[in-house]
């Protein structure tokens, strides 16, 4: 490829270039007059020049050949300076006269007639007869769309740029192809491209391919791998959206409620004990009464009663609002628990759960007859002798979710769960040692007694003095008998207040305190809270005798047998004996 050659690969000149094979360029050239044709003799040799280029063809300088100073340039283009420039002088050439300065365009063509040809040779030179240089009648073969440009002067060129890779998709400035859209090759062999080099930057192996217009034509991306980018692509920005928008609802958005005080469809709802205000919620939500849990945990705050709302089950309402849900709850009247009152006994209270579940009379207390033992006892609470019922003092009164559709065993469960709760939280096995006792089963038993006798709770502390005061081996006036008409109507399943001296004195069955000195063998029934504490806690004023003087709600006390026979006159009197 000569110097001025253009284009990809080694292209030479068009054939038919005037100047094709021309000498000129590459150093000094004789005048036309020494020039001899191939056939005569010996050329004449020159001594080695400095290379030499034309004048600088953009501003017009251009000089023919002769003795006359012509510029030369070095091989980066820039020039000699004139004195690093030496002509030796050669015979047969002559000065030739200065041509007229052509004129040229903006561009640095010459525009207008040419200056003569300084290259024209003699008839005898073979190359003097090609066809006339430019500007003649010979075509012009850099005037067609297949002909090679013309070239361009030599402080003009410039590095051709590499052609951009030909793709089906612009990936954009400065972004090249991932790797996960171009498909590998499919030789398997290792090698990076068919021309056998191993090895290569890829660079130098795309330069090489597109100089040699011979390389592999890159493979399509994929178009699978294109759906599965725009699959995530899309689904991560739906998730984000997802999450972004649920953010924002919890923080700033109204939480999603009903409204309305319900659609007349009634529901029964039960809330488990020690349930706070999103627990109460989250039932709510369930059994479709409210529409979320934000919304009743607002409703509950917002009302200043709300606090209070308690365990157990409830009839609503679904398809309500939070604030009517509350307030409904606060009301009495949605309120449908199991009500067990202070000193019932578990006779009563199993006729209670047969009703509420609707079940066939006696079928909760055949359950806790036969599975008193899987029911929650404490260890402390089993295997005492002549107990008519293991489980009399363990269902704690209170208020209970008791529903259709709940089995009797988890009810009684629930109950005995409160009543162990509460005797281990007060202590009862440290505490009844000191009280004289042999263990807590016999507290749980005062604890009983002082519920069936007293009236009021302003007596069950002074009722359980009696009862200590009794069980004393010091205890003379009695001699360590109860004497509690409660423990023979307990026996006899009864509550009655005339009973015969022969009656009570005839029986000798263990629940019997006129014939039997001590505690009766277990509860008689199931105490409160007050009844407990006034067992844990009773009076030091020396009471032994009590006596209902009205027969009803009056208890009064005495600390002898004198007192004690006052007592029974004025009862006697009230009832007009």
């Amino acid at each position: 490829m000569t110097e001025y050659g253009r284009g990809q690969g080694s292209e030479p000149w068009h054939p038919d270039d005037p100047l094709y094979g021309d000498g000129g360029w590459g150093g000094q050239q004789a005048a036309p007059q020494a020039q001899q044709s191939y056939g005569g003799r010996p050329q004449q040799q020159y001594p080695q020049q400095p290379q030499q280029q034309y004048g600088d063809w953009g501003t017009g300088d251009q000089h023919g050949y002769g003795d006359q100073a012509y510029p030369q340039y070095d091989e980066y283009g820039r020039p000699y300076a004139p004195q690093q420039i030496q002509h030796p002088q050669q015979p047969g050439h002559q000065q030739h006269q200065q041509p007229q300065q052509p004129q040229y365009d903006q561009n640095g063509w010459p525009t207008g007639s040419y200056p003569q040809d300084p290259y024209a040779g003699g008839p005898q030179d073979p190359y003097a007869q090609q066809p006339a240089p430019y500007g003649g009648e010979q075509s012009d073969y850099y005037g067609t769309p297949e002909a090679y440009p013309p070239p361009e002067p030599p402080g003009r060129r410039r590095p051709e740029p590499e052609p951009e890779p030909q793709t089906d998709w612009d990936p954009g400035p400065d972004q090249g192809e991932h790797a996960f859209f171009a498909g590998g090759d499919d030789d398997g062999d290792g090698r990076d491209g068919d021309d056998g080099r191993d090895g290569e930057p890829g660079d130098r192996r795309g330069r090489g391919e597109r100089r040699g217009g011979g390389g592999k034509e890159k493979k399509r991306r994929s178009g699978l791998a294109c759906l599965v980018v725009v699959a995530v692509f899309g689904g991560g920005l739906a998730g984000v959206g997802y999450f972004g928008y649920q953010f924002y609802q919890d923080r700033f958005g109204s939480a999603p409620d009903f409204a309305g005080s319900g659609n007349g469809q009634q529901v029964t709802v039960t809330i488990p004990k020690g349930s706070g205000g999103y627990a109460i919620g989250q039932v709510l939500k369930k059994m479709g009464v409210v529409k979320s849990v934000d919304a009743f945990v607002a409703a509950q705050a917002a009302n200043p009663d709300g606090k209070s709302i308690q365990d157990g089950v409830y009839t609503l309402q679904k398809e309500m609002s939070a604030a009517s849900a509350v307030e409904l709850m606060l009301s009495p009247k949605s309120r449908d628990n199991l009500i067990i009152a202070e000193g019932k006994r578990n006779a009563a209270v199993y006729e209670l759960i047969d009703a509420r579940l609707e079940v066939a009379k006696g079928t909760t207390a055949k359950v806790a007859e036969t599975r008193w033992k899987s029911l929650g006892l404490p260890d402390w609470a089993v295997n005492h002798p002549d107990v008519k019922d293991p489980l009399e003092g363990f269902l704690f009164p209170s208020s209970y979710a008791v529903a259709k559709g709940q089995k009797p065993e988890d009810v009684l469960k629930q109950m005995v769960a409160r009543a162990t709760e509460k005797y281990e939280a007060l202590g009862f096995e440290t505490k009844a040692e000191s009280l004289g006792l042999e263990g807590p089963w016999e507290l749980v038993t005062v604890a009983s007694l002082v519920q069936a006798e007293g009236k009021t709770h302003d007596d069950f502390r002074k009722m359980s003095e009696v009862i200590y005061n009794r069980l004393k081996p010091t205890n003379t006036e009695t001699n360590q008998k109860l004497q509690f008409d409660s423990s023979f109507n307990y026996l006899k399943g009864q509550s009655e207040i005339d009973i015969s001296e022969s009656e009570i004195n005839s029986n000798t069955d263990p629940y019997n305190t006129y014939t039997n000195k001590g505690l009766p063998p277990g509860p008689i029934g199931n105490p409160g809270d007050d009844a407990i504490k006034a067992a844990l806690n009773p009076t030091s004023d020396g009471w032994i005798y009590f006596v209902a003087t009205d027969g009803m709600d009056k208890t009064e006390f005495a600390r002898n047998i004198e007192e004690h026979q006052k007592l029974v006159d004025k009862f006697n009197a009230s009832r007009g004996d």
